[in-house]
């Protein structure tokens, strides 16, 4: 009882620190875990406060667009980049707050000056910036933060919705103020999440519409208005000379270019060569082989063209062929075991990818946050403790690696311990056919793929499946349909990449909760349905110390491991990126990698 008591004491004493709510002080910035590394005034690490301003960048991507709200289900996947993103930079949509990338994660005021929240998180309130204004120069009000958290809230897409549905109450508490009060405490990223909120004109944006997919450009209060939108080929970004946070020290050294433009193309090799001419100024490599041997063309031995290799400080991205356990044939554990087992990485890492590949075990490779190599400590064990089947005993141990062959491409041994895991599952191999002995039918499934390079691989999968009787095919379709497919489940396995970072949080309720294996448009491809997962993602937004953090998500870590979701398979500990020497980067980069918004124009130094 005493324990008890202890315990009650510790949990709530932050909540007492303070007398009222009057007495929590306001501040420039918040942190998830302790506080923010800058202090008031002081420009983001990884940004040239001098870099010189105007002339232009072209970008490229592979794909295509139909929609400019990438915040609903119906344009969830297939919305114009560069509205709101990392890599492209926040161009038309701003938040309260903007994300440091050189933390785990950090917030600093943005349409917000000031916020404050009490230690419990049950709250939150902003002050907004007096200066701040959309591009058509009105004011961002109060009316306008409510209106995009209802709005999203009533018609946004999974995991936003279910974030601003946490709201229990918006009051105004000034001209310029508004307190959200929480339905609780108990995700302790909530508050962070609601900062980072898209701002949208209430007087611009029609409400009534607003979950139906549209090409109308909605009024932000960004740096770039739109200039151009063809669907499907090109968005061009024109800088608001007027921009109001041009002068703030959080946004110095980014929006450097007048004019930003985003080409897309239908497949990596038509990009590739449409960058070899300078079509593209700037490009990101993702697959070995072609950083290895797309970049010997003249340009590149001239100095015209350089190579940038940025070290990640993140965990790396886990890329992985994802089962949808919904269909019946990857139901069974085992099953999904077995055919993880049969990517022989050793031999596609040779003869596909020139070596530059490392294997991918878990979810936060690279990392703290990961469980391989580490035996569960008792915090782990204690939460595990309620799920005895969730984990394996090997994961447990920390002495689970993915199966490693020989490179040969038959490896028998690997064979053979696949064949047994498949036993398990009640399938053998008759007449060189992998069946069910119950019901005689042959295990067999199709891979969704949506480039050559995916193509490619699944190829060499199957190569490997096809030793022990798996029936595998391949199909390849364009980036819409593929998109449109995953989002309705329609597909046996399909690539995907979970990106990682510092601070998983909320977003995991998303990829992985048993309430998100059946909404429309959540990122849960696999159909994951495990009360271990579910319990353990709310100890990671609830966890109220870092070393408590850490302690959950190795747990997480090997639940999803244990469940065996995907066919693991690999990453590189740098971000690649080509450019040509008329857009320069700058020094220092953050945690993430390359920002095309801290870069600026050979043209205008």
């Amino acid at each position: 009882m005493a324990v008890v008591a202890a315990a009650f004491c510790a949990f709530f004493a932050p909540m007492q620190a303070f007398a009222n709510d009057e007495d929590v002080p306001w501040t420039h910035g918040i942190s998830m875990h302790g506080s923010p590394a800058l202090g008031p005034g002081e420009p983001l690490p990884y940004a040239n406060p001098d870099a010189p301003k105007g002339g232009s960048i072209t970008l490229g991507v592979q794909g295509t667009f139909d929609s400019l709200n990438s915040f609903i289900v119906q344009g969830g996947w297939t919305s114009a980049r560069g509205m709101r993103e990392r890599e492209f930079g926040n161009n038309i949509l701003e938040s309260l707050m903007v994300r440091s990338y050189a933390e785990p994660f950090s917030l600093y005021g943005l349409l917000a000056q000031r916020v404050r929240m009490p230690e419990s998180r049950e709250w939150i309130e902003f002050e907004l910036n007096p200066d701040a204004r959309f591009s058509d120069g009105s004011p961002v009000t109060v009316e306008d933060v409510i209106f995009s958290l209802d709005v999203i809230r009533d018609k946004g897409r999974p995991p936003y919705r279910n974030w601003y549905a946490e709201i229990a109450e918006k009051e105004i508490t000034g001209e310029r103020r508004l307190k959200l009060v929480f339905k609780n405490g108990e995700n302790r990223e909530l508050p962070l999440l609601i900062a980072l909120a898209p701002i949208y004109s209430k007087k611009h944006t029609d409400a009534e519409n607003f979950d139906k997919s549209s090409l109308n450009p909605p009024v932000g209060s960004g740096p770039y208005t739109f200039k151009t939108i063809e669907p499907g080929r090109v968005v061009v970004y024109e800088k608001n000379p007027d921009y109001w946070a041009k002068d703030l020290p959080v946004k110095a050294g980014f929006d450097n270019f007048d004019e930003m433009r985003i080409e897309y193309f239908r497949d990596e090799t038509t990009l590739q060569e449409a960058f070899k001419k300078g079509l593209v100024d700037a490009l990101q490599f993702r697959e070995p082989g072609r950083w290895a041997t797309g970049l010997d063309f003249p340009a590149v031995k001239s100095g015209d063209v350089a190579k940038l290799e940025v070290p990640l400080g993140i965990p790396a991205a886990t890329q992985g062929i994802a089962f949808n356990t919904r269909r019946e044939q990857f139901s069974d554990r085992n099953v999904r075991k077995a055919l993880r087992m049969l990517f022989d990485f050793e031999w596609v890492n040779r003869n596909l990818y020139h070596g530059l590949y490392k294997r991918t075990a878990g979810y936060w490779d690279n990392s703290e946050l990961s469980s391989i190599g580490r035996p569960a400590n008792d915090r782990e064990k204690e939460l595990l403790a309620p799920f005895p089947d969730a984990v394996d005993p090997d994961v447990m141990a920390g002495t689970w690696r993915p199966a490693e062959a020989d490179g040969s491409g038959r490896d028998r041994k690997v064979l053979r311990a696949a064949l047994d895991e498949f036993a398990k599952a009640g399938y053998s191999l008759k007449d060189g056919k992998l069946v069910h002995e119950d019901t005689g039918r042959r295990l067999t499934f199709e891979i969704l793929a949506k480039n050559e390079d995916e193509e490619k691989l699944a190829l060499a999968y199957i190569r490997s499946l096809e030793l022990v009787g798996v029936e595998a095919s391949v199909r390849s379709v364009d980036p819409a349909q593929f998109e449109d497919r995953r989002t309705k489940r329609d597909f046996d396995m399909v690539f995907n990449t979970w990106t990682a970072s510092l601070s998983p949080g909320a977003e995991q309720y998303g990829r992985w909760s048993s309430e998100a294996a059946d909404a429309e448009g959540s990122f849960n491809f696999v159909g994951a349905k495990e009360p271990a997962i579910d319990a353990l993602i709310d100890e990671i937004v609830g966890a109220r110390s870092r070393e408590h953090f850490v302690d959950a998500v190795r747990a997480f870590d090997r639940v999803l491991i244990s469940g065996a979701y995907s066919v693991p398979l690999y990453h590189v500990a740098d971000d690649w990126v080509a450019h040509w020497k008329k857009v320069v980067p700058p020094e220092q980069h953050s945690l993430y990698g390359h920002e095309f918004d801290t870069w600026w124009s050979a043209e205008a130094e």
